[in-house]
């Protein structure tokens, strides 16, 4: 990073700026349902090292959260750091992370500033703290000292439109709300720090449709949005004990969001394994072939099934009680129902020691139901899953297996060959209807 944040004291920035304010005869993009009404800042020129990044912006929270857990910072880090010289800083060096992103479609906001310098006023309080512009700020920042060292008098001053004096902390809620929700090319906000920018309006009192409003989006989306994040937050806490490092969730908006319908009328206990199954399959996503959606129903619909296979191949089923009371796996959802315990299943899930055979193991299992599933509509599956276990079984060479992996080798071949009994009874005796039906019909005929 070539800039090194500066702090201008707070009333050496109010007083700049009221005096700018005060002889400004520019104005600003207009901000609509400010005040039950309208406002048009006045814009001004300022320093560039005078506004500083706004510590609340939803933008960046997932990366402050994880920098704060993994630094091991004060929980209060950033949201206390307003007018720290340490906190600004490495709110700088997010800002320009995310000022160097872009997609097929949005070239990165560095990228832009560069080739065409400040196109539009950032916007900013009377005290000089940056509502929205945030990355452009940083990205400017950047730019300004160019790489033979000389300085890009572009970047040198900075035009700011500035918010009234008495705008409240709500007041700039709301405004970094509206932003989000107008139609723009913008690259646009991970779907970790819209969450959060959606808990915080529901923080204010308001009810999911009023947000929705808003957002101008709808109730169904917005409550969606809040249930993903509270089981991301699980996720973090229980399964990883990362709790905070949202990060590692940012890819995971599809499961987290798909979750909670697929466990919803589920009693306690399959509702926690079912999301120990999603939960696996979501951090072992780079071994599942395709697109983590197609595996919905194996911790949805199928989730049973998946769990009575994985009960088998690891061998479980002495481990598992029939009813159980209490559930150590701290997940509090309400089910007073005495149900199938699934510990044993969850721990193994969760048990480093093991972890690669028995995700091998939940990876077939998923893969197996899904495809006995489609069987149901489809006549060759079960005959494909069958050979794809015998390709499995005839591609295994003992003499490189482990002597203490032999005992436990033994015990999955008599499982398997007691599933295999179990196939070659159901075969035998639709052979034996079958056979059965075709002599009634000749005797018939």
């Amino acid at each position: 990073m070539s800039y090194i944040a500066k702090i201008t004291p707070r009333s050496e920035r109010e007083a700049m700026i009221e005096k700018r304010v005060s002889a400004s005869t520019e104005f600003g993009e207009t901000i609509f349902d400010f005040r039950s009404g309208t406002y048009t800042p006045k814009v001004i020129s300022l320093p560039i090292s005078v506004p500083l990044y706004r510590m609340e912006n939803c933008r960046t929270f997932s990366a402050q959260q994880t920098e704060i857990a993994r630094e091991g910072l004060d929980k209060d880090y950033f949201a206390k750091g307003q007018e720290l010289t340490t906190a600004q800083q490495s709110q700088h060096e997010i800002l320009v992370k995310l000022a160097k992103q872009g997609t097929e479609s949005v070239t990165p906001i560095i990228a832009v500033l560069q080739q065409d310098g400040q196109r539009e006023p950032i916007l900013i309080s009377s005290s000089g703290i940056v509502v929205n512009g945030n990355r452009r700020l940083s990205a400017m920042r950047e730019l300004l000292r160019k790489a033979d060292g000389s300085v890009d008098e572009r970047f040198t001053n900075i035009r700011c439109a500035v918010l009234p004096p008495d705008v409240s902390r709500d007041e700039i809620d709301d405004i970094e709300a509206d932003l989000q929700a107008r139609p723009q090319t913008k690259l646009d906000y991970d779907w970790i720090g819209d969450a959060r920018l959606i808990r915080r309006q529901v923080d204010k009192g308001r009810s999911t449709k009023e947000v929705a409003d808003r957002l101008r989006r709808s109730k169904a989306d917005i409550e969606n949005v809040l249930q993903a994040l509270d089981e991301a937050d699980l996720y973090l806490s229980e399964w990883i004990e990362k709790p905070g490092e949202y990060e590692r969730v940012q890819e995971g908006q599809q499961i987290f969001g798909d979750l909670p319908k697929s466990i919803a009328r589920k009693d306690a206990n399959l509702q926690n394994a079912s999301r120990a199954i999603a939960w696996s399959i979501y951090e072992n996503r780079d071994r599942i072939t395709g697109r983590l959606y197609r595996l919905n129903a194996a911790f949805g619909k199928l989730a049973p099934k998946v769990l009575e296979i994985l009960e088998e191949q690891l061998d479980l089923s002495d481990s598992q009680a029939a009813e159980v009371e209490d559930d150590d796996f701290a997940i509090d959802i309400d089910g007073d129902d005495a149900t199938k315990d699934y510990t044993a299943i969850i721990e193994a899930l969760r048990d480093d020691t093991s972890k690669d055979d028995v995700i091998e193991t939940l990876i077939d299992a998923c893969e197996t139901v899904l495809e006995l599933d489609k069987g149901q509509k489809n006549e060759q599956a079960a005959l494909r899953a069958l050979s794809q276990i015998n390709s499995k079984i005839t591609g295994i060479d003992v003499s490189y297996a482990g002597t203490k992996t032999l005992p436990a080798m033994l015990k999955q071949i008599e499982t398997i060959r007691s599933a295999l009994d179990k196939i070659e009874g159901a075969i035998a005796a639709r052979q034996a209807d079958k056979v059965a039906g075709d002599e009634v019909a000749a005797n018939e005929g």
